[in-house]
């Protein structure tokens, strides 16, 4: 019996040995057990594999830039048939705790160091924001909600459905999952049904009018599974990936008389060196942005296809002259009502939605996951004024308006991490901006403004989905949850403009004009679209027009953001265009 003891407390000593060790070690044992192929830029060699010319050079048949939400799942179907090399300029998600569990949301969007897994930048507008810089992209730091587009969406970029239906569940089984309801979610839900917006639909990924459940990309235990994972769907022995490998340009075959085509890329590794990676010589072989819809027109910029003007500034090598790259950015604006609670309320991310006729979608978060000693660093968003305020024009960068920003984080309610929060969000807005370079370094972001509520339409939509959101809270199925008065609008109102977090100055009479309130306190929920449209700058092919073998596979084609939440119809995307790409250069004989 003793030495049976003895056995155990020696087994409990080893398992818990084993979990002190680094976390980060581990991590990376099991990814590069699970994905061989991905390495650190500064492995890379142009002799190691995929040899197609006399020199023994590499070459590749697609060379894509940007590991993220549609990058991979292209990357996976693609080399299924053919040698690809894929380019992420930030590192991998498994071995980051902020990433991988839903309880550090927060954290992961307020780690403002170079190397996190999340870039702050700041709009013009003075509206703060996010863009991923890490493999699987968007999907490592978003919300996690998983929804398919609307009916309309799918019929206007003219998309064929059959593939559609076979694309959505090829992503659907690898990372989604049917979240287990949180109290704040069941709340709501049950609120947004007695305020009218019905009917229920349950829990569906279809887009459809009324109140439902979305899938998530977090799984029961509340670890994330992002579209890095759709890698693991690859072919090992066709694929390269490699992290921290920004690409600093499109490298273009520029013979007089014909149009510009892609050779291949520049990209510089972790330690600053720089490299050249090369297609093929096959016609069909492509370079493929996946940049994101700050990525990639800021590269195509930086690679010489842009407006004249635009590349003349900063002294880059014309390539192409197109006015329309960087034109046409929308994001899709968001205005949130706090909610207090006088108990500490379960962390939830969006799970349940409204979907309304009248152009607004309507979720819910609740909670926080953080420590005690990071709740007045940030609010969810960003912690702006470190090392970011440069970004924001010079009207808007005004000491008192730092000031009162700075306090009002710190003077934020303790109660505001025990409530928690409604969100109306603004489908297809009208409202649309424009990006520019600030300089030619490909690691700084570029300038982007959004134009939120330049339409008047936006507005209108907006104060209707803040008197939907006060309805809601003033429910008798809410008020029942939170256990607290009803409060008046004025009183919700004046709450959430001390809760949020913009750059924007404030106004006296936010609580009292309503669109007021929607100008000062919008934020995004990093639903930012276009900057590369079809018709404008890529074909209905999504291939650049003007060029050969270069396409665009991401959300800067988009002219609106697909459904309520775009992550599902984005990866759905890169399997789609990687499957119609095989198609259309194998016939059957693709095999998918």
């Amino acid at each position: 019996m003793a030495a049976f003891v003895g056995a155990v407390k020696l087994f409990i000593s080893l398992v818990l040995w084993l979990n002190t060790l680094s976390s980060t070690q581990g991590a990376r044992d099991f990814y590069e057990f699970r994905y061989p192929f991905i390495k650190r830029a500064s492995s890379f060699s142009s002799s190691s594999s995929f040899s197609s010319s006399s020199n023994d050079e590499v070459r590749y048949d697609y060379i894509i830039v940007g590991g993220g939400t549609a990058g991979c799942p292209l990357a996976a179907t693609l080399s299924q048939n053919f040698s690809v090399l894929m380019l992420e300029r930030g590192g991998v998600p498994f071995s980051n705790a902020n990433v991988s569990f839903l309880r550090n949301f927060h954290i992961a969007l307020a780690d403002t160091s170079p190397t996190s897994a999340s870039q702050p930048f700041v709009s013009t507008d003075g509206v703060i924001n996010a863009r991923a810089r890490v493999l699987g992209g968007g999907t490592c730091i978003n919300a996690g909600f998983y929804t398919r587009a609307n009916s309309d969406f799918l019929r206007r970029v003219g998309w064929d459905a059959r593939l559609v239906n076979e694309s959505y569940p090829w992503v659907e089984k690898q990372v989604v999952h049917q979240p287990k309801l949180a109290p704040w979610q069941d709340a709501f839900k049950d609120s947004l049904l007695d305020v009218g917006v019905s009917p229920y639909n349950g829990f569906t990924y279809d887009h459809i009018y009324g109140t439902k459940v979305g899938g998530t990309i977090f799984d029961r235990f509340g670890r994330r599974h992002t579209a890095a994972e759709l890698l693991a769907s690859a072919n090992p022995k066709m694929l390269t990936v490699l992290v921290y490998a920004p690409v600093q340009k499109v490298l273009f075959d520029k013979s007089a008389g014909k149009r510009p085509k892609a050779m291949g890329v520049m990209f510089k590794d972790e330690n600053g060196n720089q490299h050249q990676a090369f297609l093929t010589n096959n016609r069909r072989s492509e370079v493929i942005l996946s940049c994101g819809a700050i990525g990639t027109p800021q590269l195509l910029m930086l690679s010489g296809i842009g407006p004249k003007a635009e590349l003349q500034r900063l002294n880059i090598s014309m390539v192409l002259h197109n006015e329309f790259v960087g034109k046409g950015m929308a994001d899709n604006p968001m205005n949130s009502v706090f909610v207090p609670m006088t108990r500490s309320v379960e962390q939830s991310l969006i799970q349940t939605v409204g979907i309304t006729k009248m152009g607004v979608y309507v979720e819910a978060s609740s909670g926080f996951g953080q420590s005690q000693d990071s709740i007045h660093c940030h609010h969810g968003l960003l912690s702006a004024e470190i090392g970011q305020l440069s970004t924001v024009p010079p009207k808007q960068r005004t000491r008192q308006a730092i000031e009162e920003f700075i306090k009002r984080k710190r003077d934020l309610p303790r109660e505001a991490f025990k409530g928690g929060f409604i969100l109306e969000k603004i489908a297809m807005p009208l409202s649309t901006g424009h990006l520019n370079l600030i300089n030619t370094n490909i690691d700084n972001n570029p300038s982007v403004t959004f134009n939120y509520f330049g339409h008047p339409r936006d507005l209108r939509r907006c104060v209707n989905g803040i008197r939907m959101a006060a309805k809601v809270i003033q429910s008798d199925r809410f008020t029942n949850f939170t256990k607290c008065d009803k409060p008046t609008v004025e009183k919700l109102l004046n709450m959430s403009v001390k809760a949020n977090i913009n750059l924007i100055p404030k106004h006296t009479n936010d609580t009292k004009s309503l669109e007021q309130f929607c100008k000062d306190t919008v934020i995004t929920i990093w639903h930012y679209h276009g900057g590369c449209l079809v018709g404008k700058v890529v074909d209905p092919n999504h291939k650049v027009l003007g060029t050969r073998r270069l396409r665009i596979v991401d959300g800067s084609t988009f002219s609106e953001s697909p459904g309520t939440n775009p992550q599902g119809t984005v990866l759905m995307m890169g399997r789609y265009m990687g499957v119609k790409i095989l198609r259309r250069r194998l016939g059957k004989a693709a095999g998918v």
